[in-house]
């Protein structure tokens, strides 16, 4: 139990022990120096000082001359037994503890510095010394918390509950708030950014610049349907009459049935904008958490906001599409038109030669042929390099883009990857002996951006066939040379003008997106939500407080003034206060190795010794008293370990203690109570005076038991 509080580095030790015992055997001493081994922490109390022998005193140790201690002694007289007996009170103590130190003559010259008095001075100073150490840390600790708790606490200092002004600054604080984070969501902001996930504004972009050029590149290439469409739009153009030269309205008929299957990506790219928008909302409203009614009641105004938008919006788009099926201009400077008219067309994304992507993809081979590995993949406009790590020193291999096409792999049970892959349109082994390679992402998000990024290269994805090549009429395969080459040359100039429109709808369905919706959102956020919400309903029912919110409010500022007034107090302390230094470090190496000498126990057959109450004092027979004990000796024997009668043998006695001694003198008896001769002191008793006291047998000189 004791243990468990003076471990403790903030625990001061009263090491307290009897004048009249053994000093150097205290046990109290030995349990400070095991922890506070620099004796910081320890001071030493010693008591029973008006019960030593007379002509004795613990002059040296009170000096902190002898045994010395870092923080030294202190000395105290307390009421014994007989006082507390007689009511003797704490001031009739104090003031005979004053006189006794005034008027013994080894005390006199030290009496201010001792005393209970000065004990609680010094205990005193030594926690307000404790105190002042220990500022410097307790105030960085406070003054982090307060910094800490200003940023919620600003939150709540300008909104008072029966304050109808206050709720009214705070509605117009939060709603203008909510407009900032709104806008800083959507076009980015460097000071608060997220690391854990895209959101907003990325989500919105990825939307624009990779999913939506990837549906658009897909709907477009289906190349068997659209030959076999190129073929019944000529015949039907000709319809009885076999056509010598390429009709230019076969060529319109494709081009504006291929320009309305944009509709359907384009309508999709709205709802995924829509979608994140909502999210957006959402997010940023997490705010007014505190006010339920006023976060339902703004997500609602604005949302609904968004869906009207929503049909304007898609409204716009498809007048778009509208616009451009109106005409079909085939002196667009991009068209290769019929006189400019080459067999092989580039791509519709323009060839790079710099790298496009770089990665990590896992290729997924059955478990026979080695397993799935993991490489870093290298993409280019012309091949697709894979490494072993992303160093690229050792390839592994470099697969041409040449006749390469993406299809969509479903995922296995209990595969948690999402898996594409690539294969050859010739039927050739892509790598090694596969038709096709399965390529393997975390996530859905990455395998689009992949995708995406084969789109630049000119790897397009497979389109699903709708018709299989038993239900496909015999006529289309069966083209007479002719016609043969009119359907070449109508899908290449289709190519062609399809990469315009394209071009034209990438750039403008963004365009119409962000002006219709996104920008008209965040200027209905600024200048018209605090409108609807005043006319939604009561002010202080909007501004109604969560019950767990109004707690946690009320528990922040009463946390926030107290951390503000005890760094007050701290400061107080501080001026007002005087510490003293530390004392210098003293050789307290006789704690540990200071040990009582070991003396045998009287034999069993040996009379008992006298014995008394230590509180009376007599005369005691026995050899005349010895002069002081040499130095190292213990302040006093414990009774236990008494010296026994020595036993008398014939011939001519030995005397074992002086000259004087009687040798047909009874022999010496056990002390009654432990003498009270400290170390080093010596007796003022003449060596051949008579005395009443006990004989005490120094351990550094010969006896009979030796």
């Amino acid at each position: 139990m004791l243990m468990q509080f003076i471990t403790k580095e903030s625990c001061l030790i009263l090491a307290v022990t009897p004048a009249n015992t053994d000093l150097a055997n205290s046990d109290a001493l030995k349990i400070a120096k095991e922890v506070d081994p620099q004796g910081v922490r320890t001071i030493g109390v010693i008591t029973k000082l008006d019960l030593m022998d007379e002509g004795t005193d613990a002059k040296d140790i009170l000096e902190n001359k002898l045994l010395p201690l870092r923080r030294g002694y202190i000395g105290v007289v307390n009421r014994s037994q007989k006082d507390i007996d007689g009511k003797k009170d704490i001031r009739a103590a104090l003031a005979a503890e004053r006189k006794f130190f005034l008027s013994h003559p080894a005390y006199r010259h030290m009496a201010e510095r001792m005393g209970t008095p000065h004990l609680q001075k010094a205990l005193n100073q030594q926690l307000t010394n404790h105190i002042r150490d220990t500022l410097p840390g307790l105030r960085s600790k406070l003054q982090s918390q307060l910094l800490s708790l200003e940023k919620e606490v600003e939150e709540y200092k300008n909104f008072r509950p029966d304050d109808p002004t206050r709720k009214t600054k705070a509605l117009l604080q939060m709603v203008q708030q909510f407009g900032v984070d709104f806008e800083k969501c959507i076009e980015g902001s460097g000071d608060q950014v997220e690391t854990n996930e895209l959101s907003g504004g990325a989500k919105i972009n990825r939307i624009f610049h990779e999913r939506f050029p990837f549906e658009l590149v897909k709907i477009v290439f289906d190349e068997k349907e659209l030959r076999r469409e190129i073929s019944h739009a000529i015949k039907n153009v000709h319809g009885v009459r076999t056509g010598l030269f390429t009709p230019d309205l076969a060529f319109e008929a494709i081009v504006k049935k291929q320009i309305v299957k944009l509709k359907t990506p384009c309508l999709k790219c709205i709802d995924l904008v829509i979608q994140e928008l909502i999210n957006t909302v959402r997010q940023c409203t997490n705010k007014l958490a505190s006010y339920p009614r006023l976060r339902e009641e703004t997500e609602r105004i604005v949302t609904t906001h968004i869906r009207e938008r929503e049909g304007k919006s898609k409204d716009q788009v498809l007048l778009l599409i509208d616009i451009e099926l109106s005409y079909i201009n085939t002196n667009h400077e991009d068209f290769i038109g019929f006189a400019k008219y080459v067999p092989l067309l580039p791509p519709l994304f323009p060839i790079q030669l710099t790298v496009i992507r770089k990665g990590w993809l896992t290729i997924n081979i059955s478990i026979m042929k080695g397993g799935s590995k993991e490489y870093w993949f290298v993409l280019t406009a012309e091949s697709l390099s894979w490494y072993k790590d992303e160093e690229e020193k050792e390839k592994k291999y470099m697969l041409p883009l040449d006749n390469l096409k993406i299809r969509d792999v479903e995922k296995g049970f209990m595969s948690t990857k999402h898996i594409f892959a690539i294969f050859n349109t010739e039927q050739r082994n892509v790598y090694k002996d596969l038709r096709q390679i399965e390529l393997a992402c975390d996530s859905q998000e990455d395998v689009d951006s992949w995708k995406a990024s084969f789109l630049r290269a000119g790897v397009y994805p497979e389109k699903d066939q709708v018709e299989n090549e038993e239900a496909a009429p015999a006529d289309t395969f069966s083209m007479d040379p002719q016609l043969e080459r009119q359907v070449e040359t109508i899908r290449n100039l289709v190519d062609s003008y399809i990469g315009i429109i394209n071009k034209s709808i990438r750039d403008l369905v963004p365009k119409t997106i962000m002006h219709l919706m996104i920008n008209s959102s965040k200027d209905f956020i600024h200048s018209e939500l605090l409108a609807y919400l005043y006319s939604c309903g009561d002010q202080n029912s909007l501004m109604e407080e969560s019950a767990d919110q109004a707690q946690r409010r009320d528990e922040m500022l009463r946390m926030y003034h107290a951390l503000k007034e005890a760094l007050n107090i701290i400061g107080d302390i501080s001026a007002n206060t005087i510490s003293t230094p530390v004392p210098p470090p003293v050789n307290d190496t006789w704690i540990q190795e200071a040990s009582p000498t070991p003396q045998r126990r009287p034999p069993p057959a040996a009379a008992p010794p006298p014995s008394r109450p230590p509180a009376v004092r007599g005369p005691t027979p026995g050899p005349p008293m010895n002069p002081a004990p040499a130095f190292g000796a213990p302040l006093n024997p414990s009774p236990a370990f008494g010296a026994p009668p020595i036993p008398s043998r014939p011939g001519q006695p030995i005397n074992a203690f002086n000259s004087h001694q009687d040798p047909f003198s009874a022999p010496p008896q056990i002390p009654s109570r432990p003498a009270r001769v400290p170390p080093g002191v010596p007796s003022r008793r003449p060596p051949g005076a008579p005395s009443h006291r006990p004989t005490i047998i120094r351990p550094a000189e010969p006896s009979l038991l030796d």
